[in-house]
């Protein structure tokens, strides 16, 4: 496997030529159904923004990590919460709602070699901050930004770059 240089400057331009979305039209609707799944209202927005950049940064996706700073800054989001996202264990800036949320989010994406991922007390505290429906769409957050993910990673859209057009 070759890799690139730790002081090699990364290209400007996506790996992957084409459009995912334009070879798989159908990728459409697929997206527009887990974007109204997660936007029904049940958890704010901006914990929302928040589960999904700690779950770029995560993956390693300089795309996904942008794309949800950019949205959160566009909330109205202090810089403080933002750049402690990494950091959220020791933060003072989140409520206990958006840690249990950032908790479960590190707990689905992070393996783990001699636990279950998400324990049934992780399962019990973050049940106490989020209704079932609330829950659930919590799980369908971590799962859209999950989905993306791969995308973000294989075909290297180039961060900053529009979200609804990444290849232009």
């Amino acid at each position: 496997m070759e890799t690139r240089s730790i002081t090699a400057e990364v290209p400007a331009v996506p790996r992957m030529s084409e459009d995912p979305a334009a070879l798989v039209p159908e990728l459409g609707e697929v997206s527009a159904a887990l974007f109204k799944a997660v936007g029904n209202g049940s958890v704010p927005r901006t914990t929302v923004s928040l589960v999904q950049l700690r779950a770029g940064q995560i993956a390693g996706s300089t795309y996904l990590t942008v794309l949800h700073t950019t949205f959160l800054r566009q909330a109205g989001t202090s810089e403080e919460r933002i750049t402690s996202v990494a950091s959220w264990q020791d933060s003072p800036y989140f409520t206990g709602a958006e840690r249990a949320a950032l908790a479960l989010t590190e707990a689905v994406l992070t393996p783990s070699a001699c636990a279950e991922r998400v324990s049934d007390a992780l399962y019990a505290e973050v049940s106490e901050h989020y209704r079932p429906k609330a829950l659930a769409t919590l799980m369908f957050a971590i799962g859209q930004v999950n989905f993306f993910t791969a995308v973000a990673l294989v075909a290297k859209p180039v961060p900053g770059r529009s979200f609804t057009d990444p290849w232009n």
